[in-house]
């Protein structure tokens, strides 16, 4: 059992507790990013003459060594040690002598681990960025190939007004947009480097903390040794991001879910996206919409539990904090395998036109069109909605649209109705005739699509401090 303590104690640690207390197998995913800790931390002790060049290079050859050789496949990281931090530092020693053991100079264990689930978040942070990214490239295809493709538009789960196609993927457009801004946001606030703050109290030795920052793609240091080691709120930002991705995913993976059934059929999903019965043959069910729409809750639980988790931890650091990791990295991976499924479900759907205008023309969609027609003849607003209440209790009783109506039905009901009403309540004048920011019309989605566009042409990742480890 491979540890980086002991001289305290006077017995082996049990076998249960050590297992209980290991985290080898999963932070192990911090690999790369303990060695790259390690050599920038190399690097300052060496400019601050606290280690000679020679000592120096040696070092850094031992742990670039161990990194390809992992990489390669000749050195397997085993639960023989207790965690990633041990590891490294056994294996470095193992080869190059009694000045590996100079690696730890000036730093814990709580530093060290701070620093690398931060580089670790910071780098997951930015590659859910990217999926979500794409994903908002494929809404914006869909969008600019169905701006005059009509569908009714809901609340309460009835037919409300009519709208495009192109409207209602754009609403979850501008969910994702936000969600990208959210992580940008995490990203800079979270970017600051935590080695240097030792196991709460820094360090005697001189560090050049600013430096190390620098080197491992930090905007600087942290302020606080003691919030240095102790502090897991970008971790809870990240899941909380997280979550509400997971939900605009969900809301979408229920509508989806809906248009597919036979009640609806607006959607046909691929093949390659659905599951048959293994009992009806006659099922096609929508199984990765219905995954993504379980799977939510399971991020959402990550983030509870790392709530609960710190709610009660006096500063500084506590093992408490060893599970921010699984609960992290399982989020994670469940975010980024539900962003690239439901990408590839929503490219490949087939949307049928055909059903969705039919099904915008049913319900009386247009009759607050209907009732705006009204108000343009000169009744007042509370009057017309009063009129076109009792127009659709008469169609209902004759079951058919108020477009169905002789213009003499209309007229008994009220004397405002002119011809030109059918124009007024058909489905393209309904959708066309809402220009304003933010509507359906072609005018204004045309508008919004551009605005789009450019926004997906600029990524705040491309910025020069922006770093990958």
């Amino acid at each position: 059992m491979a540890q980086l303590w002991g001289g305290r104690f006077t017995k082996e640690t049990d076998k249960l507790v050590y297992d209980f207390n290991a985290s080898i197998s999963f932070d192990r995913k911090f690999f790369v990013q303990d060695i790259e800790g390690s050599i920038a931390h190399v690097v300052m002790l060496a400019k601050q003459g606290v280690l000679t060049k020679d000592e120096k290079d040696i070092i850094l050859k031992g742990l670039t060594g161990i990194r390809k050789d992992v990489e390669e496949g000749r050195l397997q990281i085993t639960e023989a040690y207790e965690d990633i931090h041990s590891f490294v530092e056994a294996n470095l020693i193992d080869r190059i002598g009694d000045v590996g053991k100079k690696l730890h100079t000036g730093r814990s264990r709580n530093d060290q681990v701070a620093l690398d689930m931060r580089m670790y978040t910071r780098l997951e942070v930015l590659h859910v960025d990217e999926l979500v990214k794409k994903l908002l490239g494929t809404l914006l295809d869909i969008m600019e190939s169905n701006t005059d493709t009509y569908m009714p538009g809901f609340t309460h789960m009835q037919k409300a007004q009519p709208v495009t196609l192109a409207h209602h993927v754009g609403a979850y457009f501008e969910m994702f947009k936000r969600d990208r801004l959210r992580l940008k946001d995490i990203y800079y606030r979270m970017n600051y480097c935590p080695l240097g703050a030792g196991a709460l109290a820094g360090t005697t030795y001189p560090l050049d903390r600013n430096y190390t920052a620098s080197l491992l793609g930090f905007e600087g240091p942290t302020l606080n040794s003691m919030d240095s080691v102790s502090d897991r709120d970008y971790v809870i930002e990240f899941l909380s991001a997280l979550s509400v991705i997971m939900m605009h995913l969900s809301r979408f993976c229920e509508e989806i879910i809906i248009w597919n059934s036979d009640e609806y059929r607006f959607v046909e999903i691929d093949d390659a996206y659905s599951t048959g019965s293994s009992i009806m043959p006659q099922k096609k069910n929508p199984d990765i919409a219905e995954l993504i729409r379980g799977k939510t809750g399971r991020v959402y639980g990550a983030l509870m539990s790392m709530l609960t988790t710190m709610k009660g931890l006096p500063l500084a650091y506590n093992k408490d904090m060893q599970e921010d990791k699984e609960l992290t990295f399982d989020a994670i991976d469940t975010v980024k395998g539900c962003l690239s499924l439901f990408d590839g479900m929503i490219s490949t759907v087939k949307f049928r036109r055909d059903v969705m205008e039919k099904s915008a023309m049913k319900g009386f969609a247009n009759a607050t069109d209907a009732a705006d027609y009204l108000v343009g003849r000169g009744v007042p607003f509370r009057d017309a909605h009063a009129i076109i209440g009792k127009l659709v209790l008469y169609c209902i009783d004759k079951q058919c649209g108020i477009e169905d109506l002789s213009i003499e039905e209309l007229k008994t009901i009220s004397p405002a109705f002119e011809e030109d009403i059918y124009d007024a309540v058909s489905l393209k004048s309904c959708v066309e005739r809402r220009l304003t920011i933010g509507a359906p019309g072609m005018g204004a989605m045309k508008e919004v699509i551009a605005a789009h566009k450019e926004y997906l042409a600029k990524d705040w990742q491309d910025e020069e401090h922006i770093k990958l480890f």
